[in-house]
């Protein structure tokens, strides 16, 4: 858990930086940017959590 929190954290940073970053003269942070990159990483992250999980259930290793 702690990994994921502190991946999601991370990529909350990433993606308001870059919303900052690209946004235009009118508005300090495109949040329409910023929101879809996090969804984008949030996707990513609950995609790798439920991987884990069943594979957990099934018996499965990665050798590591």
């Amino acid at each position: 858990m702690v990994r994921l929190t502190l991946s999601l954290v991370f990529f909350a940073g990433l993606s308001i930086g870059v919303g900052f970053l690209l946004s235009g003269d009118d508005q300090l942070i495109d949040w329409l940017l910023a929101g879809g990159l996090f969804g984008i990483a949030l996707a990513g992250e609950l995609t790798r959590l439920r991987i884990r999980r069943s594979r957990a259930q099934n018996g499965q290793s990665t050798g590591l």
